[in-house]
């Protein structure tokens, strides 16, 4: 039987149900919002958050650092870049733990990681020990930037699936945001100890929280599967349909039990990776490290104030973030990253034609106002849609039989994409301060063209329906 088929059954279930006059919130995916579902997700995204104090670290820290350790700038950048290394090593585990372990197996080394990361940075009395905290704390980043969407895609009902998957975003810019205000007025070593105790909230509720139920029915343990489904929708919930739904499918991808990584490439399964890769590059190569990593510089070669731009731009960011929240299941991902792409294309080109115009001595007086604008268009277009939606798409798209492949493969592109933008913008922006913004703007605009033609819509729709319907 082929996955086409199962998309045929899927809808006629769904067709007999609603003649019975079956009630959608009850077993059909759409079932409440339950406490332990809630807890569940908050718990997950507190390794986000530690992934964001771990981004936002370096800026408050470094001249404390540099004083307290006796470092070189150069031993402070490569301190600060260890961060991506250990993002990559993160990345290629990622999707091989989570399916050998479970999800909440994989936050589990995540959290392990981390903890251990920010000990060492906290008690460093060297250099050495400093290097392996940070490459600890990106071996974390990089299992958490895969794992925490794909727990979150596959334990939440269909019609908030989107917002809650968009709270990642908003933790993160939450956490880089209170890391810069907190960093202000306490030490290195303090806010590194500080940054220990989300890792610790996080160990008490993997205490708690159940393994996707998806998991556990792709390893043939149905029952604990079930139990861990009418945990998370509640008691008085009839789940029967939405884990008939997982186990028919489940049972059907059997035929196609795959582990080999070449499998990937498969007829198939090419509008699944061809998607995927596709939108996480658009992320990274349309500019998203040099904007965050380098913030502080473009303010400062505009002219105009960095306390103020990041101030504002952190307060900015947590709204825009909210505002996904309500619009991402309204709306749909494919409508959302539209908008966004375009927004991460003007934001590029306003700021690229303001140094431009700087460049050749015309309306300098608006140069840092113009750019503060082109950088403010560019998050906000990164918080509605291009920042979150990918990976919330990746993990939707992906059928539970390559999602440990193409998780890794998809991983691994994205931290490699964020280490080749944030490595080449300074030599970029020292060889032409418009040219570098101007590339990502072509970039978003092929982008624009990709998402239009490529990009499915999966709101509303079960996870086993949209894998069915992309793996035809």
């Amino acid at each position: 039987m082929g996955e086409e088929p199962l998309l045929q059954k899927l809808r006629t279930q769904e067709d007999v149900e609603s003649h019975k006059g079956t009630c959608v919130n009850d077993g059909d995916g759409d079932g409440p919002v339950t406490l332990i579902l809630l807890f569940a997700t908050f718990t997950a995204l507190w390794g986000t958050f530690s992934y964001g104090t771990a981004a936002g670290f370096t800026s408050p820290a470094q001249t404390g650092i540099m004083a307290g350790l006796n470092l070189s700038l150069a031993e402070f950048s490569f301190f600060g870049s260890v961060l991506t290394i250990g993002g990559l090593v993160g990345a290629a585990m990622s999707g091989r733990l989570a399916d050998i372990f479970g999800r909440r197996g994989a936050l589990w080394v995540s959290n392990s990681f981390c903890m251990a990361g920010w000990l060492m940075i906290a008690f460093s009395q060297a250099t050495w020990s400093l290097d392996i905290g940070r490459l600890f704390l990106g071996v974390a980043a990089g299992l958490v930037s895969y794992v925490v969407p794909v727990y979150i895609v596959e334990i939440a009902p269909k019609k908030v699936r989107g917002a809650f998957s968009a709270i990642n975003s908003l933790v993160m810019c939450s956490s880089v945001a209170m890391t810069f205000l907190i960093g202000s007025v306490i030490s290195w070593q303090k806010l590194a100890l500080i940054s220990t105790v989300p890792c610790v909230l996080e160990f008490v509720g993997l205490c708690i929280i159940p393994e996707s139920p998806r998991w556990l029915s792709s390893n043939g343990r149905v029952k604990e599967s079930e139990l861990a489904l009418q945990r998370l929708r509640g008691k008085s919930t009839d789940i029967t349909k939405e884990a008939a739904e997982i186990k028919k499918y489940m049972e059907n991808l059997q035929e196609f039990k795959e582990d080999g990584f070449f499998e990937l490439f498969k007829p198939r399964y090419s509008r699944v990776i061809t998607v995927g890769i596709g939108l996480l590059v658009l992320q990274q190569l349309g500019g998203l490290s040099g904007y965050t990593f380098y913030m502080s510089s473009i303010f400062k070669k505009s002219g105009f104030s960095n306390n103020i731009g990041v101030v504002v731009a952190s307060a900015m960011q947590s709204v825009t973030s909210v505002l996904g929240l309500i619009i991402v299941d309204k709306f749909g991902r494919r409508s959302l990253l539209t908008v966004g792409t375009v927004m991460m294309c003007l934001g590029s080109l306003i700021t690229g034609l303001s140094f431009l115009f700087q460049n050749y001595g015309l309306l300098e007086n608006y140069t840092p106002i113009s750019t503060f604008m082109g950088v403010m268009v560019f998050l906000t277009s990164i918080t509605i849609g291009i920042g979150g939606i990918p990976w919330v798409m990746v993990s939707e798209m992906t059928p539970i039989n390559i999602k440990g492949s193409a998780g890794t493969l998809c991983n691994l592109t994205s931290w490699s994409s964020n280490w080749f933008v944030s490595y080449t913008f300074n030599f970029l922006f020292q060889w032409s301060s418009s040219g570098v913004f101007f590339i990502y703007s072509i970039i978003s605009g092929v982008g624009i063209l990709f998402v239009m033609k490529m990009v499915p819509e999966t709101r509303g729709r079960s996870l086993e329906e949209i894998q069915a319907a992309m793996t035809r």
